[in-house]
């Protein structure tokens, strides 16, 4: 069963929350508002580029 992990900034954001689940050599990305909706999965690298630029607050490619 994959593990869904909300951001601990979720309550401090306004309600603009993604959750997280890792799977087999890649990472899901999700809205935690609407689950259903589907997600997005990303490469263990392409996740960790994601995370740099968002904590340098650039924009990614």
């Amino acid at each position: 069963m994959i593990q869904w992990r909300k951001s601990s900034h979720s309550n401090t954001s306004g309600g603009d929350c993604v959750e997280i689940a890792a799977f087999p050599g890649t990472i899901g990305i999700r809205d935690s508002k609407a689950p259903e909706a589907g997600h997005l999965r990303l490469s263990n690298e392409d996740f960790a580029a994601l995370i740099a630029s968002v904590k340098h607050n650039e924009p990614s490619a």
